[in-house]
Order: structure tokens, then C-alpha cells, then sequence
């Protein structure tokens, strides 16, 4: 255990390197079942059009060409060495496996490279894609699987498009293909309050005991610019949580969770212009302080 009272990925990697490991996002120009149609063209009511990507696809860099970018600069700033190739921009599984092959193809070769971390959803895996991911050569591969709630009625409420059984058939699949599970959870969503957060921890909680889930990253969430959540704030049919709230949350939260689970994020990281409320959400220290501050009141010792 850390000195942070938790497995933090940090440590984890630590450990199984012997040194930091930094994570390097990359845009592979995947989308969405919930924008390009096969569901729906509204995505989930909290996210961005952009799908918490850079976009750098778009600007005209590929894989490689991204990788160096980031790489070169973790190498100059913080004397990197190893790094985490981290498809985070949308749904990285979405689409044909073969395009899903020709991506993880492209990754295979690149410099320095130690694992691999894919974003995206239950709904986007099958046993094809699975053997894929499971092939990788890497020693550390982790599937970023969103869940944010296991109240069913929150995730039609938000506009998901899945279910708490399809990320739980998803997880199990992944984890038996050898394949490490992050679930993702978010905190304030619309009509929900602590109870309802609390009862998704210990869904996911259930799923790391069964061998599942091996990580957990949490998320605050903040009205974005340009969704549909932006509009139910603007009309007053939303208000996101304090500062102090969230915080008493997660410290919760980590306490259900099985002492070995390894926790990738504390909280979200609005992107540069995207944030409209709350304000605490874009004090990136002050927000880390107040969750941190608040793990260590709520541990003995």
C-alpha cells in the first residue's frame, strides 16, 4: 500500500517496473456507437463532442508521430523512460476488429513502450476483439471500461446506451481473457445522490472480489460546454456537487473497495475551455488536496 492510503496506478506500475511510468493519450480516430448512429447521435449527456480526446488525429499526426510528441516531452521534463499507450479518445474497440488489428499493429513498435490502456464500452467488445486485446504483447494491458453508474434508470437518464449486466458480462469476459478491467464511476450524476454512488462502488466492489475488476477510476462530474447536461443546468434541472461532498465520496468509496484494487484517477480533468460549472472542478491541486485531504481524515493511523 502507498503512503497515500491506497493503491494508486503510480504505485502499481512502480511496482511492477521499477520505475514511473507515464501514460501517453493517443487518437486513433475511432468514434461512437452513441454519436455515429448505432445507438444514437447524442452521446452520453456528459460528454464532450470531442470524446475527451486531443483530436490530434484530425490535425493530421498519426499514432507515431503523436507518441513522439508526448514522449519527447516526458523525456525532456521528467527523464521518462517508459510509457503506457493510452487510446482514450472515444470508443477504441467501436467498429470492425480489423480496424481494431491494424491499430494495435500500429502501437506494437513504438518506442519505449511498456503497456497499453484502452477506453471504451461494454457494448463495444466481442470474443474477436477480446483475442486481440489479449495478444497484445505488453506486460501491462488494461481495459478502461466506462460504467458511471449500476442504477439502470441513471444510465437512460444520462443517455448511455448499455447496461449495469452488459458492463458486468463485458468486465467478466475481459478479465477472463487475462485482460485487466478499470471501471469507471462518476459521482453527482442527475438524479443521484450519495446512496446511489455508494451502491455503484460496491456493484463494482462485488465484481473485484469475483476477480473482474482490478482498478477503479472516479470521476467528478462537470457540465461540459456543448451537452445536453450543459442545457438541463442552464434551464436550473441541474446543480453539481460541492467540493466537500465529492470528496467525502470518494473516501467512502475507497473504504468498500477491496484494499488491492488499483486506483487509476480521483477525480476528472477538465480540458482547457470546456468547463462551465462547478468552478472547483477546473482547481486541478486544490480539488486533489480537499479528496486527499479528506482519504486521510477517514483512515485510522
Amino acid at each position: 500500500m502507498s503512503p497515500l492510503r491506497y493503491r494508486s496506478l503510480a504505485a502499481h506500475l512502480q511496482d511492477v517496473f521499477g520505475e514511473k511510468v507515464w501514460k501517453i493519450p493517443l487518437d486513433a480516430g475511432f468514434t461512437c456507437p452513441n454519436r455515429d448512429g448505432t445507438l444514437s447521435r447524442q452521446g452520453c449527456s456528459f460528454c464532450n463532442p470531442r470524446g475527451s480526446g486531443s483530436g490530434l488525429l484530425a490535425q493530421g499526426l498519426d499514432l507515431a508521430s503523436q507518441w513522439e510528441r508526448f514522449k519527447h516531452s516526458l523525456e525532456r521534463g521528467r527523464k521518462a523512460r517508459l510509457f503506457l499507450a493510452y487510446l482514450q479518445s472515444y470508443s477504441n474497440t467501436h467498429g470492425p476488429a480489423e480496424r481494431l488489428a491494424r491499430v494495435l499493429e500500429e502501437i506494437r513498435p513504438l518506442p519505449g513502450l511498456a503497456g497499453l490502456c484502452v477506453g471504451t464500452r461494454p457494448d463495444c467488445l466481442d470474443a474477436e476483439k477480446l483475442g486481440l486485446l489479449a495478444a497484445f504483447s505488453a506486460t501491462e494491458k488494461w481495459l478502461d471500461l466506462g460504467l458511471q453508474s449500476s442504477n439502470d434508470a441513471t444510465l437512460v437518464r444520462i443517455n448511455r446506451g448499455h447496461t449495469a449486466r452488459d458492463f458486468a458480462r463485458a468486465a467478466t469476459a475481459a478479465a477472463t481473457c487475462g485482460l485487466q478491467v478499470c471501471a469507471h464511476l462518476m459521482a453527482g450524476l442527475p438524479g443521484e445522490g450519495q446512496e446511489e454512488f455508494l451502491a455503484s462502488v460496491r456493484f463494482v466492489a462485488d465484481l473485484a472480489v469475483e476477480g473482474a475488476v482490478a482498478g477503479v477510476k472516479f470521476h467528478n462530474l462537470y457540465v461540459c460546454r456543448d451537452t445536453p447536461l450543459a442545457e438541463q443546468w442552464s434551464r436550473g434541472e441541474y446543480a453539481p456537487l460541492a467540493l466537500a461532498d465529492y470528496a467525502d465520496w470518494v473516501a467512502e468509496a475507497l473504504a468498500l473497495l477491496p484494499p488491492n484494487t488499483v486506483i487509476h484517477r480521483l477525480h476528472a480533468d477538465p480540458a482547457p475551455g470546456e468547463l462551465l460549472a462547478p468552478d472547483w472542478a477546473g482547481d486541478k491541486a486544490g480539488l486533489r488536496r480537499a479528496v486527499l485531504g479528506r482519504i486521510e481524515a477517514g483512515f485510522p493511523g
